[in-house]
């Protein structure tokens, strides 16, 4: 404490010449910005992003994922309002016992390089990555199928046909099918020539350093350019499939570029310049870009109740890493303790969160579902929520064997201060402004927090790899429409399941580890709602909320409304809190950058 209040101090003296380095730094990142306006040809849109991706492997791409919506399609596609819609495929047939799939893909398709993509790529894509068990793809969560927890199995039924057999039947498949599909002609060799190691090549091609004419995609746009902590550049895919209405080639807009910014703040300096044609719009600002809406040429959308919300959870990991516990034993028993958990949950003043980051434009989150979703289990309904109460989180503490001092700080029974540390991405306004009231929260039930705000890539680094961390909030955390789109965070070896996750394809393993009943039985859960009629649907997904709010692995916080400014030289925007903004970057048009 007496650290930080010295740091502060120090801050504060220093104030001026801080501010004046940080505006340094925006004006010339503007200027820059400007000129690359000026000499740049033809139709563009400058966005900006604080995450960079670790990878141009769609695969094993853990940041930065948003780029794949301009770079690569599946089979089928969403629209603003989740419906499913023919993509590289054009059409599908489903047989009568529900496990037979087989989608026609449209003629003419091409790779970026202009290749043709065929039903080849398809199989390559499903059965040589997605389901290969040395390759750790995200895909693999979605795919594998009932309590064997078995794969489809895809083939070629001649150059635009292929077939899906499933083991059972799967509700979510067609949906499941929006995966990207990858070139076989450009990642054959790299599946069966090995490393050293004995590892496929494909773990490590398409990182940062390869040459952006080697990544082929098969979307409205490529990669022209990276520049590391500055941009990256898409231009337009000649070999795109799509046309409009009057045959004229999309997408219509020649180049895409999104600027490395570091924080929120930042980018709204940026966005208010002219620096950039869009931004999320935080609560906070929205008063601001309100008043400038008409005066600085740019409309403010809004898409509803975000279907990202702000999440706070535990690390649950019991296990072992070279002998080594991943959480101290001490921590380990209180988070793994469901009352302590619903004691935190009690004891952070939510309504305070909307009023004071939100503005008062937001919402409470109490379900693992999105509020859009058909299997939304409401409060009404009998989902168990934790309204703000102190003395209610103080008693279950007391009830669990935790006591107090004089001063009010908890101990265990065992004379342990409970004592911990939050993490957040220091990056993220919402969150580096989040953490210190929760930290508050919790000093008032005797918890004492330690903050630990640190740049997003090292935040992923330990969630999905170090999985060394005590306390953890993040923002943008899934809230889905199909349920089964969320398996990857509640299946015990999803790669999303980052309260208890166990170690991926390639990563140091883990003894010692175990799983709860709850959470086997939610994961068990998921395995049948994905195979189910729809009446069992809405009830075994009900259940799955229930137990999710009882046992606690995630505790919601604040959802906020899905808000964005975009310049309004920038036509056809349909911004979708389901789908973003620029789902339909195809269509997209804009005016010359002076109008």
């Amino acid at each position: 404490m007496r650290k930080l209040i010295a740091l502060t101090t120090i801050c504060r003296r220093r104030l001026p010449a801080i501010i004046g380095f940080i505006l340094a730094i925006v004006l010339v990142s503007c200027v820059q910005t400007n000129l690359l306006r000026k000499t740049v040809t033809g139709s563009q849109i400058i966005v900006s992003s604080s995450a960079e991706p670790n990878t141009f492997n769609p695969q094993l791409m853990e940041q930065g994922v948003g780029i794949l919506t301009f770079l690569y399609e599946g089979l089928i596609r969403e629209n603003d309002r989740g419906e499913i819609k023919p993509a590289l495929a054009r059409s599908w047939e489903i047989s009568e016992d529900q496990k037979r799939i087989i989608f026609k893909l449209r003629k003419g398709l091409k790779w970026s390089d202009g290749k043709p993509l065929t039903a080849d790529d398809v199989v390559f894509t499903y059965k040589d990555i997605y389901t290969n068990p040395a390759i750790p793809s995200y895909a693999k969560d979605f795919l594998q199928i009932g309590k064997t927890r078995s794969f489809p199995t895809v083939e070629k039924l001649d150059n635009l046909s292929v077939e899906f057999t499933l083991p059972e039947p799967f509700a979510p498949f067609i949906r499941t099918t929006k995966l990207e599909i990858l070139p076989a002609h450009i990642l054959r060799s790299s599946i069966t020539t090995k490393d050293s190691a004995g590892r496929p090549l494909f773990l490590s091609i398409w990182g940062t350093d390869t040459p952006p004419n080697q990544i082929i995609s098969n979307g409205a746009y490529k990669l022209e350019s990276y520049i590391p902590s500055e941009r990256i550049t898409f231009r337009k895919n000649p070999y795109y499939w799509r046309k409009d209405t009057q045959s004229h080639l999309q997408p219509y807009i020649d180049r895409i570029v999104i600027n490395t910014v570091s924080n929120s703040d930042t980018a709204l300096i940026q966005f208010r310049s002219g620096g950039l044609d869009f931004i999320d719009v935080n609560p906070n600002y929205f008063s601001l870009l309100k008043r400038e809406e008409k005066r600085g040429k740019f409309t403010i959308y809004n898409g509803g109740s975000q279907t990202g919300t702000t999440a706070m959870m535990f690390n649950l990991n019991t296990g072992l890493r070279n002998g080594q516990p991943l959480v101290n034993p001490i921590k380990s028993r209180w988070f793994n303790t469901v009352a302590f958990r619903q004691a935190v949950a009690y004891s952070i003043n939510r309504p305070r969160m909307v009023n004071n980051l939100f503005a008062g434009v937001g919402a409470l989150q109490n379900s693992s579902i999105a509020v859009q979703s058909p299997y939304y289990l409401s409060q009404q309904a009998g989902l168990p929520v934790y309204n703000y109460n102190q003395e209610k989180a103080k008693t279950l503490l007391l009830k669990a064997g935790f006591r107090y001092n004089n001063q009010g700080e908890l101990f265990d029974s065992d004379g342990n201060r409970v004592r911990f540390t939050l993490t957040a991405n220091v990056g993220n306004k919402v969150l580096q402004n989040m953490a210190p009231l929760i930290q508050d929260d919790l000093s008032q039930i005797g918890i004492q927090v330690d903050l630990n705000l640190i740049a997003v890539g090292l935040v992923v680094d330990k969630l999905t790899n170090r999985l060394d961390w005590d306390c953890q909030i993040m923002d943008g955390f899934p809230m889905t429409i199909e349920p089964n789109e969320a398996v990857n965070i509640w299946s015990t070896k999803g790669n999303w399941h980052f309260f208890n996750r166990q170690p991926q394809a390639g990563q140091i393993p883990i003894t010692g580890q175990q799983v709860a009943d709850w959470e086997q039985k939610i994961a068990d859960l998921y395995i049948q709602g994905a195979a189910a009629n729809e009446v069992r649907r809405q009830q075994i997904y009900a259940e799955t909320q229930r137990l999710s709010q009882e046992y606690l692995p995630f505790i919601y916080l604040v959802n906020s409304l899905s808000m964005v400014s975009v310049r309004n030289r920038i036509h056809g925007i349909k911004h979708s809190a389901l789908q973003g903004t620029f789902w339909n970057v195809y269509e997209l048009k804009s005016n010359p950058i002076n109008n």
